[in-house]
């Protein structure tokens, strides 16, 4: 079982990755003009990025196995990446 220090380490690293991600973009635009993204792209993946990770916030602090918590992080994931994928080409 985590102790609540273990978990609070997760929880920064899981926000750090996300700050990670949602940076990312914006300096690759500062490279390449091919990454060419506006607000409403960094508002979208913010949305996606973030509602996933209150999510999984949520629904972790209610699961006490770990292997529980994981298979919610998969699926949290999956869903981030299913909703990106449909915005940037429509495959629904």
């Amino acid at each position: 079982m985590l102790s609540t220090r273990d978990r609070s380490s997760w929880r920064a690293f899981r926000w750090g990755a996300i700050a990670a991600i949602l940076i990312a973009p914006a300096i690759a635009m500062q490279f390449t003009a091919e990454m060419a993204w506006d607000a409403a792209d960094f508002a979208l993946l913010a949305l996606l990025l973030v509602g996933a990770g209150l999510v999984y916030e949520v629904v972790a602090a209610r699961l006490p196995r770990a292997s529980h918590r994981a298979i919610a992080g998969a699926a949290a994931v999956f869903v981030v990446l299913v909703g990106w994928a449909d915005a940037a080409v429509g495959i629904f």
